[in-house]
């Protein structure tokens, strides 16, 4: 099914947790496709009160009465709205269909030509990012779908005048993305994440080879070169595929080889340098330079996600000058690696990095940051998660000089009382490291202010939750 199949179903959509990241943008872009857009979300935010702002009737409760009030055509919810949920009750009763954020998600992208679905452990958001922002500065028109804010477009979306061309993040969560078609499948890297989804790592390569089935003939595959996980889902894909005709492209940093092939990236960087702790490099494609890249976001995982974008976009029209212009302006989407700006001297920088080899990765990036000292502010999430990967956890954060712990969050699972950001704080200083814990967040603050100083970095890592300190600090 499609975007104008469900047109021919009605018009009317109504969308159940509607103030979600992913959803207020999916509501958007169906208020653009044509589609009378309502919702509800019992939590009203600044991104509700957008909604409205454009004309969407949003409720701030979720009642079988506003279901009967509005009579939609059709229902969208996402995962974490239970089958007993009021309204879903009043739809099921009523024989309105319900659909799910990742199916609707689906439904778009089997409606447009050129369809660029990024996915991947860590990453997914700056890759989808920058191969949006190349883009738009090769005069492409893409219709785009982010898990956070873009400052290019000052939004989560962005609606392309045709059906032509789709960039989209695509979450592996809940086995999501098996929903999406694509004809470009970037996998950035394979973790083991998303525990209560995927009790083993063989489970996350075995969905990432199954989110490549619903790849187009003569698609593209792109992956980074050094990734033997990522290798393994391309290979299983493959091994069932015998008849798919497909173009795997890698990417690779100097004389790395590919695990897939043996050989050096498709697309790779040469000549890599820091500068304060930002790289750059020289962008090749096959045998042809594509220019000189100064990056402003930090890491050396900030190269692999740039390599992936490049060839997404160059795959998809974008062009050579258009590509380096971007990356040499790029400085991240919201909750990236931001820097929010300054507190009593020290500079504050918040990021999404939750999962124990994206602390780590951050974390070293920083490192390479002009500053004189560091302190670290972090806060697992999901407690199936923090249970699962607590080893991780512990040896990733375990050489901070010095980190503040908030309690672990999650907004889909009951604490049990097994596990607490306390028990990795207590393993870290048993192990010789300098941790403390904070059941309440807002406790940190007092604590930051007894130990920074002047040139020093606050990093702060983890949800939205934690990184709301942020703003508080820099307010």
């Amino acid at each position: 099914m499609n975007i104008d199949s469900l047109l021919n179903i009605g018009k009317k959509v109504y969308f159940i947790g509607i103030g979600g990241i992913s959803m207020s943008g999916l509501a958007q872009l169906a208020q653009g496709y044509g589609f009378e857009v309502y919702g509800s979300d019992m939590h009203p935010s600044e991104r509700t009160e957008s909604l409205k702002s454009r004309g969407i009737t949003v409720y701030d409760t979720q009642t079988a009465s506003n279901i009967e009030e509005v009579m939609p055509d059709f229902i969208v919810k996402t995962a974490a709205i239970l089958p007993k949920n009021s309204e879903v009750s009043a739809a099921i009763e009523k024989n309105i269909p319900v659909y799910d954020r990742a199916e609707f998600l689906g439904f778009i992208t089997e409606s447009y030509n050129q369809v660029i679905n990024i996915s991947g452990t860590h990453g997914k958001t700056t890759t989808t990012s920058m191969t949006s922002l190349m883009l738009l500065e090769s005069a492409k028109d893409p219709t785009v779908h982010l898990g956070a804010e873009f400052y290019a477009f000052n939004d989560t979306v962005r609606l392309g005048k045709d059906k032509k061309l789709l960039v989209s993040e695509a979450c592996e969560f809940n086995r999501s993305f098996l929903h999406f078609s694509s004809t470009t499948a970037a996998i950035t890297n394979i973790d083991h994440d998303h525990v209560d989804c995927y009790p083993k790592l063989q489970d996350v390569i075995d969905v990432f080879a199954l989110f490549l089935e619903k790849l187009a003939d003569n698609g593209n595959v792109v992956v980074t070169g050094r990734e033997p996980n990522t290798a393994k889902a391309v290979e299983q894909f493959r091994s069932s595929n015998t008849d798919k005709k497909f173009n795997v492209i890698t990417c690779s940093v100097e004389d790395e080889l590919c695990v897939l092939t043996g050989e050096k990236g498709i697309f790779r960087a040469s000549d890599v340098c820091y500068t304060d702790g930002l790289p750059s490099f020289d962008l090749w494609y096959l045998d042809g330079k594509l220019g000189h890249v100064q990056l402003r976001v930090p890491g050396k995982h900030n190269i692999d996600n740039a390599l992936i974008a490049c060839a997404c976009a160059y795959l998809n029209g974008a062009s050579a000058e258009g590509i380096v212009k971007a990356l040499n302006d790029f400085n991240g989407a919201d909750g990236r690696f931001t820097i929010k700006g300054k507190y009593k001297g020290a500079t504050v920088v918040v990021d999404y990095a939750h999962h124990p080899a994206a602390a780590r990765a951050t974390i070293e990036a920083a490192s390479h940051i002009p500053h004189n000292d560091m302190l670290v502010v972090f806060q697992p999430l999901t407690f199936n998660r923090t249970k699962m990967l607590f080893d991780d956890y512990v040896s990733s954060l375990l050489p901070c000089r010095k980190i503040l712990f908030g309690e672990i969050f999650s907004d889909r699972e009951v604490n049990t009382g097994e596990i607490s950001s306390k028990d990795i704080c207590d393993a870290i200083n048993s192990k010789g490291g300098d941790a403390e814990f904070y059941p309440i967040k807002e406790d940190i603050i007092p604590r930051i202010d007894e130990l920074i100083h002047d040139n020093d970095i606050i990093l702060i890592l983890g949800p939205e939750d934690i990184r709301s300190l942020g703003d508080v600090l820099c307010s």
